[in-house]
């Protein structure tokens, strides 16, 4: 629990009759038409604004996490927009709500892996990668544990969007010992397993915020602010093509005719 204090302060923002302040800047004069979505998140996130290449580098992570078809988060958004309506918000939130250690939210787990495996201290030291790999991976063997970032229900042997953000973080100065490791993780983890288990875009995402710098804490929040915008797109496309009312339908006549009275 924090302490009281004295003084309640924030560096984000404040606002005036006449001015509004982000992050030391003044929005309309210096922001608007100046910044894409993207680069705001990253002086919102940060207090700075980003080189050239931090932006190219930052928004390729949050356009990949827009949007991955109908997802379990598009078909939770959906389906209480069906039941609601009236409130486009709830069903973005019921869709957010699904982010977590299996989808999207693995880009945390994937970062906190690494962080723990490699501190950033060590970073620079010549430490041994292969065995830091070799250890993680047993780590989450001995725990009958997932190893976030790796493995896809569809991308195999590769998940396109991994390597594509790789390259775009290699041509633009942010790929490091991180990235180097996880790729050092899955090979060790098919190995052992003798499953395909390519790098998926939240465990490439999730490298690629370690070499940012950025927390493991606050890294899930990219795909939640990513994946507000493809929910919201979902939620019109369900607003002039709804599927969720066939879904329940054919979701009730199955059941019907697998477990209903007249099933065999």
């Amino acid at each position: 629990m924090g302490k009281r204090k004295e003084k309640i302060s924030s560096k984000i923002g404040w606002s005036t009759p006449d001015k509004i302040c982000v992050r030391g800047l003044d929005l309309p004069n210096e922001i608007l038409g100046h910044m894409n979505l993207g680069d705001l998140a990253f002086l919102q996130l940060t207090g700075r604004k980003a080189t050239p290449e931090e932006s190219r580098v930052f928004n390729a992570i949050i356009i990949t996490l827009v949007e991955h078809g109908i997802t379990p988060s598009a078909l939770a958004a959906r389906m209480t927009y069906m039941g609601a309506p009236e409130s486009l918000q709830a069903a973005v939130a019921a869709g957010l709500c699904g982010l977590g250690t299996v989808f999207v939210g693995s880009m945390e787990g994937a970062s906190k892996m690494l962080y723990e495996a490699l501190p950033e201290d060590k970073l620079g030291t010549g430490a041994d990668l292969d065995a830091i790999a070799l250890e993680t991976v047993e780590k989450f063997r001995a725990k009958k544990a997932i190893v976030p970032g790796l493995g896809h229900p569809v991308h195999k042997p590769v998940d396109p969007r991994a390597p594509r953000l790789f390259q775009i973080a290699a041509e633009n100065g942010k790929s490091g010992e991180y990235i180097e490791l996880i790729q050092k993780i899955q090979t060790v983890a098919e190995e052992k397993s003798g499953k395909m288990l390519p790098i998926n875009a939240t465990g490439a995402i999730g490298a690629i915020c370690c070499e940012f710098g950025f927390p493991w804490k606050i890294v899930r929040g990219f795909g939640v602010m990513a994946r507000a915008i493809g929910l919201v797109g979902h939620i019109l496309e369900e607003s002039e093509n709804p599927i969720s009312f066939e879904l329940w339908q054919r979701a009730e006549e199955e059941i019907l005719e697998t477990s209903g009275p007249g099933a065999a």
